[in-house]
């Protein structure tokens, strides 16, 4: 049943394309054997968030394709590269590899159970159609690649997370450790607008924090504190959501949509949630179609989204995925989970910012008057409900524009809060 991995990095044409997840659903093995070829003529790959880095994106001839950058992407660009960005949330991730349709498709599972079955182990994200699809034509090629350390999960009622052995072209076996990711320890900063974030919670609010300090020192305080009867619908499960359910904050029984069960599209922490995770009825794996969907994620009750920022303008446009015009990260599923806030009053966004960075020993407002040329605009003004700093909140729900204006500035660092307000004042 297994196939050598030098044999499997062989079925890679010198002139082919070939797709893989986002990040924790990479065939890390495979890809590392592509690194040691060095006939490739045309090789497109399409892809998001490495989590190494490959010397095949380094080769004469390979193009990546990535929807959303990562350390590894950013590396790689500045070193030369042939790696571009793809503008799209994760949700149109799916149609773009459909409409690709690389002749490889290559993922990491579990190994299979007694039936045959590979669980999709910590992503389902927007490559599990494409999977099926693959294995099912004869004309193209699924690599599989099965890990024992990953651990076992599973979807949802029609949705299975999984793929059976007969669907694949090759079989590989590796032992890496499956990748992880531990929080930074939070700094006052984080802290502080954490703390703000707290207040807008309340017993049996459904949860989705995205990655960083502040979601999850938000979900950490939680844990640490009274409430609880909560539920969680995140297109990211991480470490503090995992404490949060240790703390038995967690029973998801009032959420609306997929009660008794937290549900995720794919999941990053550290070596403990991976085995947390493993055979762990709680939580639910679903394609992002179905995560990130507004129109279910604003049938959950009470819903709260905890997001981040890079800069907000008056206007309270968001910039969230570039650092003047550079692409830094990608878009996920921001504008997705901002946007479902606005469809009910119990629901609530939350945009979570420092009021200032630090760039070549000059400190910057991340509050401004407006985005500087070339800024690239990730989710609209309209969208936005919350904008928190560390110096207080903004609510710009059914707010003017003057109004809204005065309530970032408002919220600025102390050394340009007053310029910013007299701008503010000045919008009609």
């Amino acid at each position: 049943m297994l196939t050598d991995i030098q044999a499997a990095a062989d079925l890679i044409r010198s002139t082919d394309s070939l797709g893989i997840p986002l990040g924790p659903g990479q065939p890390v093995e495979f890809l590392h054997a592509l690194g040691a070829r060095e006939d490739f003529v045309n090789l497109d790959v399409f892809g998001a968030l490495l989590v190494d880095l490959y010397a095949v994106f380094t080769k004469p001839g390979v193009r990546y394709r990535s929807g959303f950058f990562g350390p590894a992407e950013r590396f790689l660009v500045d070193a030369g590269a042939n790696v571009e960005f793809v503008p799209a949330d994760f949700r149109r991730f799916a149609p773009i590899a459909e409409n690709l349709k690389p002749r490889v498709m290559a993922t990491l599972a579990t190994p299979p159970d007694a039936d045959g079955y590979m669980s999709l182990s910590l992503h389902a994200g927007a490559t599990v159609a494409e999977l099926h699809r693959c294995g099912a034509d004869p004309d193209r090629v699924l690599i599989i690649e099965i890990n024992a350390n990953a651990p076992r999960t599973q979807g949802h009622r029609l949705h299975e997370h999984r793929l059976h052995v007969s669907e694949a072209n090759a079989i590989i076996e590796s032992s890496r450790p499956i990748f992880t990711l531990s929080d930074a320890p939070p700094n006052d900063t984080e802290l502080a607008i954490a703390r703000h974030a707290r207040a807008f919670i309340h017993d049996g609010s459904t949860l989705q924090t995205g990655i960083g300090g502040v979601p999850s020192q938000v979900v950490k305080l939680l844990a640490e504190s009274d409430g609880g009867d909560y539920g969680i619908h995140s297109e990211m499960f991480t470490t503090a959501l995992m404490m949060l359910h240790q703390s038995g904050k967690v029973t998801n029984a009032r959420k609306g949509q997929f009660n008794g069960v937290s549900i995720t599209t794919f999941a990053a922490g550290t070596l403990e949630l991976n085995e947390w995770l493993h055979h762990n009825n709680d939580v639910r794996f679903l394609p992002v179609d179905i995560v990130n969907s507004p129109e279910i994620i604003s049938k959950n009750r009470n819903m709260v989204t905890i997001n981040g920022a890079m800069a907000v303008d008056l206007y309270g446009q968001v910039v969230a995925d570039t650092i003047d015009g550079k692409q830094f990260s990608g878009i996920g599923g921001h504008e997705d989970f901002v946007a479902s806030s606005g469809l009910s009053l119990d629901d609530r966004s939350l945009v979570c910012l420092p009021s200032t960075s630090t760039v070549v020993g000059t400190t910057i407002s991340r509050i401004v008057q407006h985005h500087s040329a070339g800024s690239i605009i990730t989710t609209p003004r309209h969208q936005l409900d919350v904008v928190i700093t560390e110096h207080g909140v903004a609510e710009l729900r059914g707010r003017t524009v003057k109004e809204r204006a005065v309530a970032l500035a408002g919220i600025a660092d102390a050394g340009f809060r007053d310029q910013l307000i007299h701008v503010a004042q000045q919008l009609r």
